[in-house]
C-alpha cells in the first residue's frame, strides 16, 4: 500500500540527550528564542544566548504573536521549545511565522484563511519534559483562540523540528496526576493511529512497540516518578505516538478533545484520558454492527492483547483495561472542568467536523458521538 512518512530531521533519545543541545543550537543560529513552560535553568548551564518567552498554559494566538515580535526584536534566528506539548507547539508556531511572516490566522485551519506555508520554519529544536504529546516529532501546532472559543492547527511539513532531544530524565519530576494524564494521552496517540483508516506498515511498528511499553510502565511511572526504566518506556511511547499520529492520523478521542479544549479550561491530556475508554467502546460496537469483518476490529483485538498481556483477549478486554487504568490513576471525568450535558449538541457537531475525526476507523453517527461524550461526563 502506498504511504508517506516524514519526521524531524534528527532525533536524539536517551538519558543525558539534552547535553546535545548546546553544540546543536550553536550550529543552527547565533541567538535563540527559548519558548519554555518549565524553568529554563538547563539552558543557562548550556551557555546559550537566549531570549525567553514563558508559556504558562496552552498556547494562544496572542502568545504566538508576542513570541514572533520578541524574536524579531531580539534578533533571534533559532527557536527552542522546552516543556510539554504547549511550549513545543508554541515554539513550532513562532518558528514558522518567523520565517513566513504574516499572522497566525493567515495559516490556521477552520478559523483562519488556511494558507500554506511557503518557506521552511526557522531552525527549531524541541525538548519535551513530559511524556504525552509527541509534539517533538509532529508537523502541526494546536493553538487556542479564546475569541472563537476554538482550538485549531497550524499545519505544514515545513514545521517539523530540525532536532528533537528526548531525555527521559527531564520527566522525573512530573507529579503523579500529570504523569497519568500525559501518559494516557500518549497511549491514545498509539491506539488511534493503529486503528486509523490511514494506518500503514511503518506506523504500525511504532504503535505496537509503544503500546507494549506504555502498558507495562504507565502504572509504575505513576507510582514512582524516579523509576528510570518506566520513565524511559513512557518517553519512548510518547515519541512513537507522535511519529505515528503525524503520519497516520487520529480518531474520535482527539475529534472531541480539540473543541473541548477550545471551549473549556481543560488540560488536553486529561480530556483525552477521560474520553479514551468510551471512544474505544463505541467504535468497537459500531464496527461489530456495521463492519464485522473489518481490519480495524481485528486491530482492536491486537490492542487488547498488547495491553492485557493475554494472547486470547477480545477487543472489549482492551476497553476494560483502559477503564480500570483510568480509575486507578485517578482520571477525573469531563464534568470536573465545567462541562455539562447541555454542551453535547455543540461539541458533537464540532467534533464531527474536526480533522482528527477523518482518521476514525468507522464513521460514527451523531447518536454514537453523543454516547461517547455522555459516558465521559
Amino acid at each position: 500500500m502506498p504511504f508517506e512518512f516524514a519526521t524531524a530531521t534528527r532525533i536524539v533519545f536517551g538519558a543525558g540527550a539534552v547535553r546535545e543541545l548546546a553544540p546543536a543550537a550553536k550550529s543552527m543560529g547565533r541567538r535563540a528564542l527559548l519558548v519554555a513552560g518549565v524553568s529554563p535553568a538547563l539552558l543557562g548551564e548550556a551557555g546559550l544566548d537566549c531570549a525567553l518567552l514563558a508559556v504558562e498554559g496552552e498556547p494562544t494566538l496572542e502568545l504566538v504573536r508576542r513570541g514572533v515580535a520578541l524574536a524579531r526584536q531580539e534578533r533571534c534566528d533559532l527557536v527552542i521549545g522546552l516543556g510539554g506539548g504547549s511550549a513545543i507547539d508554541a515554539g513550532k508556531a513562532v518558528a514558522a511565522l518567523l520565517a513566513n511572516g504574516g499572522d497566525p490566522l493567515d495559516y490556521l485551519e477552520v478559523i483562519g484563511a488556511g494558507r500554506s506555508l511557503d518557506t521552511p520554519s526557522a531552525p527549531f529544536i524541541a525538548i519535551p519534559t513530559t511524556a504525552g504529546t509527541g509534539a517533538e516529532v509532529t508537523r502541526n501546532a494546536v493553538l487556542a483562540s479564546p475569541e472563537h472559543r476554538l482550538k485549531a492547527s497550524l499545519r505544514s511539513p515545513w514545521m517539523l523540528p530540525r532536532l528533537a532531544l528526548v531525555d527521559p530524565e527531564l520527566t522525573f519530576g512530573l507529579p503523579p496526576a500529570i504523569t497519568a494524564s500525559t501518559g494516557l494521552d500518549a497511549l491514545t496517540q498509539l491506539i488511534e493511529p493503529y486503528v486509523s483508516v490511514r494506518a500503514n506498515p511503518m506506523t504500525d511498528l511504532f504503535c505496537v512497540e509503544g503500546m507494549g511499553r506504555a502498558a507495562r510502565s504507565l502504572g509504575r511511572a505513576f507510582a514512582d516518578g524516579r523509576d528510570a526504566e518506566a520513565r524511559t518506556d513512557m518517553s519512548l511511547a510518547s515519541l512513537l505516538g507522535g511519529l505515528a499520529l503525524a503520519n497516520a492520523g487520529l480518531g474520535v478521542v482527539h475529534g472531541f478533545a480539540a473543541p473541548i479544549g477550545g471551549m473549556f479550561d481543560a488540560p488536553h491530556g486529561a480530556v483525552c484520558a477521560a474520553l479514551l475508554p468510551h471512544g474505544m467502546e463505541v467504535n468497537i460496537r459500531a464496527l461489530r454492527a456495521r463492519a464485522p469483518g473489518s481490519e480495524p476490529l481485528g486491530r482492536y483485538r491486537t490492542v487488547a492483547r498488547l495491553l492485557t498481556g493475554n494472547p486470547s483477549a477480545a477487543a472489549e478486554d482492551g476497553v476494560e483495561w483502559v477503564s480500570r487504568t483510568c480509575r486507578d490513576l485517578g482520571i477525573p471525568p469531563l464534568r470536573s472542568y465545567g462541562i455539562r450535558a447541555e454542551h453535547a449538541p455543540a461539541l458533537v457537531s464540532a467534533s464531527a467536523k474536526a480533522s482528527s475525526m477523518r482518521g476514525n476507523p468507522i464513521a460514527l453517527t451523531a447518536e454514537e458521538l453523543s454516547e461517547v461524550f455522555s459516558r465521559a461526563l
